[in-house]
């Protein structure tokens, strides 16, 4: 495939960062964010190589012969938009993807639709009424003759549910009734698809990560914050606004919180109405950040220390109790085993930690297109036992994580008052091991 000059400087620039994180070197400097001109020919040439050489893999590993993706304008299936040229706002009218498997494993795709898309769609229909669309879907498949068909509707992943019923009910009305009994769920490929990092897409991930972390430091420091003066409130509102002024979109609200000494609880997140909670000298800062570039996104929890006037550096208890979060976080990673489920990988984690005198409670969930991603789930802030499904998914080679949880300890400085060390950061397994895509937090965030 021949990659053009503003592609080649991307994966360069991307694989120097990765380079410097698998050696252990931190990072400073901010990535150059390309502009949403920039962005097409690296996330297009992206599209089509997953299209060519990963989707045939994937339609034999779920053993599909065809694969069907219906699309009604503004009422996308959310799948819609990762197989997609840019730039693609939404679906023209009904828009039907078609992937049929070839003899010679590889993937024959065009759209049964009013317009092409793109280069990558040729359209197999010269327009007409929608009655006629669905009778040319119909000849089109039975020229085909696919003995399983794959469409989208799952009853346990969101992500694999984007068929609508109304569209399902037009694609009955005009299937005849020998290739209606040839669908199936396509849920095992949707999720695969969805999990699955291609070369080039890990190539570029780490950037996307740095675009994240570095953010954060700005926010935690005194670029932005002022002891008795910011609030929770405006930190996250900062976080929230250069995110905006990058042109990276964040998934969710950022989200900024405090633990103090002499508070009650520091297991609860704490909320002071829309003003939020004002920082002082000597609490802790945490927060709770996503974005997402280049079609990849982020998850990313960092905390912060607010030095106070007769300290130069975070309390001992503090670094040491960093030092357990990252313990924990060994932890689970090193139970990372290609095949292992969620949930065993859960199981063994809380009895290492345990063993280790950790008491850990562990949330990890796939990334990728999106923040909350399809693949193995790993505990529940609310659950940490077995989760039924999304649990019992075994762990893939090259995919990606939020390696997120937090550990329990007794602070000496505070009289042994309880906190909690909330770590997040986006890794990737590539099957043997699991690589932090833009390093970890190991230190604390300092501010004076």
């Amino acid at each position: 495939m021949r990659l053009t000059l503003t592609l080649l400087l991307v994966f360069a620039a991307t694989q120097a960062f990765a380079n410097n994180y698998t050696q252990g070197r931190q990072i400073t400097e901010m990535p150059d964010v390309l502009s949403f001109k920039e962005r097409v020919e690296p996330l297009n040439t992206m599209v089509v190589d997953r299209l060519d050489n990963l989707l045939p893999k994937l339609m034999d590993e779920a053993d599909l012969d065809m694969w069907l993706v219906i699309n009604r304008e503004y009422g996308e299936d959310r799948l819609f938009y990762t197989l997609v040229p840019q730039p693609t706002f939404a679906a023209r009218r009904t828009t039907i993807l078609v992937f049929a498997r070839q003899a010679d494993g590889s993937v024959e795709r065009f759209s049964v639709s009013r317009y092409a898309i793109g280069d990558v769609y040729a359209t197999v229909w010269d327009g007409g009424t929608k009655e006629q669309q669905w009778q040319r879907l119909a000849e089109v498949i039975a020229e085909r003759d696919p003995k399983r068909i794959g469409i989208n509707i799952s009853k346990d992943w969101a992500l694999a549910d984007g068929l609508s019923v109304g569209l399902h009910n037009q694609l009955l009305k005009y299937l005849p009734e020998k290739y209606q009994q040839r669908l199936v769920s396509a849920q095992d490929l949707v999720v695969r698809w969805l999990e699955t990092r291609s070369e080039m897409e890990l190539n570029v991930y780490p950037q996307v990560v740095t675009i994240a972390r570095r953010v954060i430091a700005e926010a935690f420091s005194n670029k932005v914050i002022t002891p008795g003066v910011t609030t929770t409130q405006d930190i996250a509102w900062y976080l929230r606004e250069r995110f905006e002024e990058l042109q990276v979109r964040p998934w969710f609200q950022p989200y900024v919180n405090i633990q103090r000494q002499g508070d009650k609880t520091t297991k609860d997140d704490v909320f002071m109405g829309v003003y939020g909670r004002t920082v002082l000298p000597g609490d802790i800062i945490h927060t709770d950040v996503g974005i997402c570039y280049l079609n990849m996104c982020t998850d990313t929890q960092e905390m912060a220390y607010v030095l106070k006037m007769d300290e130069t550096d975070a309390p001992q208890g503090l670094k040491d109790a960093m030092a357990v979060g990252n313990q924990w976080q060994d932890i689970l990673t090193g139970n990372f085993v290609t095949g292992h489920t969620g949930n065993e990988i859960l199981a063994n984690t809380i009895k290492d930690s345990e063993s280790q005198g950790i008491i850990s409670s562990t949330y990890t969930h796939p990334l990728g297109f999106v923040g909350h991603a399809s693949g193995p789930t790993i505990g529940m802030w609310d659950n940490q036992g077995p989760t039924p499904i999304q649990g019992d998914w075994p762990l893939y080679p090259n995919t990606g994580y939020a390696i997120e949880g937090n550990i329990s300890t007794q602070l000496p400085e505070w009289d042994n008052q309880w906190i909690q060390i909330k770590l997040e950061q986006s890794a990737v397994f590539d099957g043997e091991t699991v690589w932090y895509l833009a390093g970890r937090q190991t230190q604390w965030h300092l501010i004076r």
